[in-house]
């Protein structure tokens, strides 16, 4: 019997060799030609991309295989590469879509699909329903053999980012900066970019080791200590990591304090609002800083909100003019660019505003905290069985639930999973605290995540929250 396939937020994944085989890949690599056959634009053929991970250059050749032998003509990397490139080149190059070979930030036996709209990013919830649906009816196709030619999808890319960012502002700087690549397909994108333009930097984890030792590769704690010590040890102005595929930003201050996607978030749009007074809305998924809010309501800047997943964002910015939009794992994306989160791209960014405001990493987040009040966030991910998984989701949902810990239940939210928002101290002007319980649809996993006004209260409601979970 065929083994179930599910689509997360961003595509399948699986363990390698158990879920993540060749036989798999085929099927959904020949659900993803069906889709392209029936409701794209065939002959305007498909990009095939990879990253560093264990067979993910034997599984792009296998898939590009189906989708060939279905008539679709297939552009495959030569190289490994960033998801972002993929989705580049199909935005600019018209095709039909693209396929991704990544699990992303997953531990290191892990490995998935990713699948890019011929507009440039993340699947629409639609698409990815029609292409469940031809999964599900075991579609693979064949067609007159199509061809498969092999590309270089990266110095386009590189040459894109660095139109998007001013890199001679950031070359003329004189700021030290450290690199993680983390072992991923970011590997030598940035430290090539940098060197070419005289940036004094340290690159780290810039080699191909499918194993990730030590690490996931996704640029938080515990995973960035390398980058912490690098940073502090060289004496860098900040450090900058990208993940397995090089969609997500993670970063350093000069002090060695990890400076999360919410904080990285807010540097951006502050600067965009305040010095290159861009156009457009906010968005950002329901698991990220409220911080935001109060930056978009200064400048009266629409703020929506959304699901978990980038798909849903980028859903919104084809539908309204959206000047950026950001999820909590370190996604960040920019329409006037690509509907779809960029790890490089993002770094570059950063190094631009602490070129433009002439500080470091750190100096930039003090002065957020200090104008819009202590935000703290944390996140605590809970391997559980299902059946404890599911029993907390009902008991948040209750309407006896009404504590937690010691604070007091104001109000609920169930945009996707159930917030809480607490009647905690907000030091002041600080966070209003709000804990979310969010169950993964594909593992045994249930996240919880807070905010608070300051790093004690958030791991004391994170404790609170984990209680109450295998209670």
């Amino acid at each position: 019997m065929a083994q179930e396939i599910k689509f997360g937020t961003d595509g399948w994944r699986g363990i390698i060799a158990d879920d993540f085989t060749f036989d798999n890949v085929r099927r959904v690599a020949g659900a993803l030609a069906s889709y392209v056959l029936k409701y794209e634009d065939a002959k305007r053929g498909v990009f095939v991309g990879y990253d560093t991970r264990f067979a993910s250059q034997r599984a792009a050749q296998v898939a590009a295989e189906v989708i060939a032998a279905a008539g679709v003509p297939v552009k495959l990397a030569n190289d490994y590469t960033p998801t972002p490139a993929v989705s580049y080149a199909v935005k600019t190059n018209g095709a039909a879509g693209g396929v991704m070979i990544t699990s992303s930030h997953n531990p290191w036996n892990w490995n998935g699909v990713k699948f890019k709209g011929k507009f440039g990013g993340s699947a629409t919830p639609a698409i990815m329903k029609k292409v469940e649906k031809e999964l599900a009816g075991g579609a693979m196709p064949v067609g007159a053999k199509a061809t498969i030619e092999e590309t270089d999808l990266k110095a386009p890319y590189i040459a894109a980012v660095c139109r998007f960012a001013d890199m001679d502002l950031i070359g003329k700087a004189k700021f030290r900066v450290a690199i993680d690549s983390m072992y991923g397909s970011g590997r030598g994108i940035l430290a090539g970019i940098f060197g070419e333009r005289g940036v004094d930097y340290i690159a780290i984890r810039q080699e191909v080791n499918p194993l990730f030792p030590g690490i996931n590769p996704e640029p938080i704690e515990p995973h960035v200590a390398q980058l912490q010590e690098t940073v502090v040890r060289e004496k860098c102005d900040a450090g900058l990591a990208t993940d397995g595929d090089a969609d997500r930003i993670g970063a350093v201050a000069e002090d060695g304090s990890f400076v999360d996607s919410h904080k990285i978030f807010c540097v951006l749009l502050r600067w965009l609002l305040e010095r290159k007074k861009w156009p457009g809305d906010v968005v950002r998924a329901f698991n990220t800083t409220r911080m935001l809010d109060r930056i978009a309501a200064k400048h009266g800047r629409k703020l929506y909100e959304t699901q978990i997943g980038f798909k849903y964002i980028a859903d919104l910015m084809m539908e309204h003019d959206i000047l950026i939009g950001g999820e909590e794992s370190g996604g960040i994306g920019y329409s006037r660019f690509l509907p779809e989160r960029d790890g490089v791209l993002n770094c570059l960014l950063l190094a631009n505003v602490m070129a433009e405001e002439g500080k470091p990493l750190g100096r930039l987040v003090a002065d957020l905290q200090q104008e819009f009040g202590p935000h703290y966030y944390g996140r605590r991910d809970l391997h559980i069985a299902e059946e404890i998984k599911q029993n907390a989701i009902q008991r948040a949902r209750a309407e006896t639930t009404q504590k937690l810990g010691r604070y007091r239940v104001l109000r609920k939210e169930n945009l996707d999973g159930i917030k809480f928002f607490l009647d905690a101290p907000t030091n002041g002007n600080g966070a209003e605290a709000w804990v979310l319980f969010r169950a993964s649809g594909t593992e045994p996993l249930l996240r919880a995540y807070a905010e608070a006004a300051s790093p004690e209260l958030v791991q004391e409601i994170l404790s609170a929250a984990e209680t109450f979970v295998r209670g």
